[in-house]
C-alpha cells in the first residue's frame, strides 16, 4: 500500500468526498454545500475556494 509520509504534516491526501463548492457573485464568497442532503454547511470570507474541495458549475 501506498504512503504519504510524513503523517501528522497537516496536509490533506486527495480531495474531500461528498461536499462541493460553488461561488456566490452577490456576497462574492465561495460557500461549501454537503452533496448528500444539499445543506449549505460554511463559507469563505477570503474571496479564495476552499482547497481539496470540487467545484459545482
Amino acid at each position: 500500500m501506498a504512503k504519504n509520509p510524513p503523517s501528522g504534516d497537516g496536509h490533506r491526501n486527495g480531495a474531500i468526498k461528498d461536499r462541493s463548492q460553488t461561488y456566490n457573485p452577490v456576497i462574492e464568497r465561495w460557500i461549501k454545500r454537503d452533496a448528500d442532503t444539499g445543506k449549505f454547511m460554511d463559507q469563505k470570507n477570503n474571496g479564495k475556494p476552499f482547497k481539496g474541495v470540487r467545484k459545482e458549475d
